[in-house]
């Protein structure tokens, strides 16, 4: 699998664009953490499992991530993706999914994402996927365009505080109003978005720190206790912090 993560004005609303080819003859399996973000996958050949869902090859709209699951592929499987930052998928989409949807060539208005599958289907290689993708995310997405000024504070401002529920004064909205542009735009609360950034600062701090105590990073992330941020994994992650490291 091939990863790139963008720089400069692109890396304000897309986390990662990716190509991943299955060259063994044994399915492999990935686990989707959440992030609460979403995507879109390109699934050029080959059929893909992703949570219980069997999708065909073309163009899968990824669902806001809530909940981690995982993506099986199968062998000779071509897939590219791009994966945006919170709120970015609404911004883009439009709407939210339940779940990983098939775009119909119908529904595919305003933003030429088969336009791009076809030419993600010719390219030769990951880097040429890589480099059609990111021509596409150039052009049509920038966040101020996209995420409203008032969103982006509000993410900033939640981001900021690590207890839950809390934010600073920069941000001048009620909770509620607060909450209405969460469920607009992510399709959660503050508090839920939240605790999964709260998880995600943990996984990725714990593959880079292997020998750490788990009840160390509990309250250095502000856990009530290692049961407490356990039951936050299984929760949010579908593992244990253990697994990660």
């Amino acid at each position: 699998m091939r990863l790139t993560r963008p720089s400069g004005q692109l890396s304000t609303c897309v986390q990662g664009i990716w190509s991943a080819s299955v060259t063994r003859s044994a399915p492999v399996t990935k686990p989707l953490y959440s992030d609460a973000g979403s995507g879109v996958i390109f699934n050029l050949s080959g059929d893909l499992i992703i949570g219980d869902q069997v999708m065909p090859e073309g163009v899968i709209m990824l669902p806001t991530k809530k909940t981690a699951e995982n993506i099986v592929m199968a062998p000779g499987a071509e897939l590219a993706g791009i994966r945006f930052l919170p709120a970015v998928g609404y911004g883009v989409l439009g709407c939210h999914y339940d779940r990983a949807t098939l775009l119909l060539p119908e529904q595919d208005q305003g933003y030429g994402l088969h336009s791009i599958y076809n030419k993600l289907t010719e390219a030769i290689d990951a880097d040429s996927r890589i480099e059609a993708l990111y021509r596409w995310a150039a052009t049509n997405l920038t966040t101020n365009k996209i995420v409203p000024g008032t969103l982006a504070a509000v993410l900033r401002s939640v981001e900021r505080n690590q207890s839950l529920g809390k934010l600073d004064h920069s941000v001048e909205l009620s909770q509620r109003q607060i909450e209405r542009i969460f469920k607009q735009w992510l399709d959660m609360t503050p508090k839920h978005y939240q605790r999964i950034l709260r998880v995600k600062k943990v996984i990725d701090f714990l593959k880079t720190h292997e020998a750490v105590g788990l009840a160390d990073v509990a309250q250095q992330f502000g856990f009530s206790d290692q049961a407490h941020m356990t039951r936050e994994f299984r929760a949010i992650a579908c593992v244990t912090p253990g697994s990660i490291q």
